[in-house]
This record gives C-alpha cells, structure tokens and sequence, in this order.
C-alpha cells in the first residue's frame, strides 16, 4: 500500500483514505491484509477512529496520533460527525423517505433485526428516489452508529440492499451483485476549530449498478 493509494487527504494530524468494496477493515486469514493495518504499514503509526463493513465501499478516516485518534473517536461517539450514505435496492419500500429509529437485537447468523421499542434505538435519516422500474437510490444519514444500522435499517423497509451477502435474499443477474451496494460518501466534522467535509465521489466507486447509474445518481446526490 502506497501513500497515494487510495489517498484523498492527508494533514499532520489524520488522513482520509478510500476502502473498496469487499476488502475487510481488519486482518482475516492474512496477517497484516486488512485494509488498516495495510494502511499502518505506509505511516508506521496509525489508529483507526470508526470502522466499514468489508461490503462497503467509501470514506475512512485514521488518525496520526493517539491524541487526534481520541478528539476523532469523541465527535464520533457524541455525534458530531455528519455522514451520508448512498446505497440501491430492489423492489418496493413501506416508505420512502423519513427515519427509521429502533432498537437492534441480535437475530440469527451473525445478523440484526430492528424492534418497535426505543430504549437504545439505531436512527436512521433517509430519503430514496427511482433510478429504474424495481430499483431506487438510498440517500442514508445515520445519527446513530452501531454494528449493521444501515443494513439493519434497509432491510426494515423490506428492501435489504443489494448484494447485501446477509441481508439481501434478492435473485437478480450475477452482474448486478457483483458487490453489496453500500457507500460511505460524504464524511463532514469539526477538529479543533477548522471544518473539514470529504467526498468519495462515484468515479472512484465500483459496480456494475452504480457505473450504470453513475450521472443520475451524482445529480440526485449533488443536484446543481
């Protein structure tokens, strides 16, 4: 791993970098493959401040210091970081936009389900729109950040995203499901008085689906 790999900013403080799809943020069967510690290789010293799930694609951020590494963990924590999310799915939702807000319980398989109750609720913001007849573009910004909220929150709606390998149950072409389509676009914070906002726009992003779709869905993302 290069530093220009992959690398869409960096200061004397954290870099932000961008995680493909299907690539695990820690070690699986190799020591040292996951995609941080690939990353610590480049830097010597590293930590990382949140986390994807190997089926998505998009924005990570890693501090240079254990300082930094604590002020970024603390705005996570306290919800001071503003996230969006865009993901595709099939069919039709029960709605189309607003919150999705419940608590997450442990089902079956390593998944999640999403209760009516809301001791500790996973909340969700989103808004959705039609790309094509069957499939629409998910505009997701979650307020909350546990284990599977986005995948959780999707598969709620009774539109899992697609290529979702625990969720998503959707028989379509081999080529449509080439990756789970779930992507971390826009990161946006405040750190020590100086605002920062990044994109991972989707000409970086892969997928059949969101290469198909590319101009719509920047336009519906980004609208002029």
């Amino acid at each position: 791993m290069s530093k220009s790999s992959g690398l869409i900013f960096e200061n004397d403080k954290f870099i932000v970098a961008y995680k493909p799809a299907g690539e695990s943020f820690h070690d699986e069967e190799i020591a040292g493959s996951g995609f941080f510690n690939q990353w610590k290789r480049a830097y010597q010293e590293l930590y990382p401040v949140h986390r994807l799930d190997k089926m998505t694609s998009g924005l990570m951020l890693m501090a240079k210091d254990s300082n930094t590494a604590s002020q970024l963990s603390a705005l996570f924590a306290e919800r001071n970081v503003s996230k969006l999310y865009i993901a595709l799915a099939c069919g039709k939702p029960k709605k189309k936009q607003g919150i999705i807000k419940g608590d997450m319980v442990k089902s079956r398989r390593g998944t999640f389900k999403l209760e009516r109750t809301t001791n500790n609720p996973a909340i969700t913001h989103f808004q959705s729109f039609s790309l094509e007849p069957g499939l629409r573009l998910y505009k997701l910004m979650p307020k909350t950040g546990k284990t599977h909220q986005l995948r959780v929150a999707m598969n709620s709606l009774g539109t899992a995203i697609l290529g979702d390998p625990n969720y998503s149950f959707t028989k379509t072409d081999s080529a449509i499901v080439d990756r789970g389509y779930l992507h971390a676009y826009q990161l946006a914070f405040t750190l020590d008085g100086h605002p920062y906002a990044f994109k991972a726009d989707l000409a970086m992003v892969d997928g059949e689906m969101f290469e198909r779709h590319r101009e719509a869905i920047t336009e519906l993302i980004d609208p002029i």
